[in-house]
């Protein structure tokens, strides 16, 4: 009876180690089958490479734009002389201001701009630009003016309106005066030097210059 409970219990575990034994063949076969997805991937890669090209792009317009306000604060198109006519009485203030503007060498259009200023009384400067005396007389065509009134200004809307560039404007005042800069048109003024006058006329606004104007009172 011994042998048989024996030979039954060796059995058992003969049945048992071989239960046993085919599990773990059965969880090597479904190792073999299993498969890693590959799309997960996929998709890491395609988004690396998408992000490195945006990088790429970003950089190269960056260097780009860098090249290009390199290249028109060189002036590359050369230089260019504005000539502004004003009143005796705002040629200390606004020699001031053209100095700062030309130390700056301050760039319009890619033109670095010298302002030239000039003072001549306003009356002679009327005459000159209304066709009642030569241009000569007060140096030639100005691309600006500056009168101490807007009588002035009048004045010559009156007489020769083609002249007329850009509408005056008034950039300073005084106790007996108010400085208003006219842009003017005509031979000999260019498309920069017009965009050069206005632009030195909201140069002449900035708190800097009006200092000027309000110690000259």
């Amino acid at each position: 009876m011994l042998a048989e409970e024996s030979a039954d219990s060796a059995a058992e575990d003969d049945g048992e180690t071989r239960f046993v034994t085919g599990h773990h063949r059965a969880i090597g076969k479904a190792a073999r089958r299993r498969r890693v997805a590959k799309w997960p991937i996929a998709c890491l890669v395609l988004v690396a490479l998408v992000g490195l090209g945006w990088l790429g792009f970003s950089w190269a317009a960056s260097e780009s734009n860098t090249r290009a306000e390199a290249q028109a604060a060189k002036c590359t198109d050369g230089d260019s002389t504005l000539a502004v006519v004003v009143t005796p009485s705002a040629e200390k203030a606004v020699t001031a201001a053209a100095q700062r503007w030309n130390d700056a060498k301050t760039v319009v259009h890619a033109h670095c701009i010298n302002v030239e200023v000039k003072a001549v009384p306003s009356e002679q400067v009327l005459g000159a630009l209304s066709g009642k005396t030569g241009l000569d007389t007060i140096g030639g065509l100005p691309a600006a003016w500056i009168p101490e009134s807007a009588y002035w200004v009048d004045e010559l809307t009156a007489n020769k309106p083609e002249i007329i560039g850009s509408p005056a404007e008034s950039v300073a005042s005084a106790r007996s005066a108010e400085y208003r800069y006219l842009g003017l048109s005509g031979k000999g003024i260019d498309d920069v030097q017009k965009r050069a006058a206005q632009s030195f006329r909201g140069f002449l606004t900035e708190p800097a210059q009006q200092a000027d104007f309000t110690a000259g009172r």
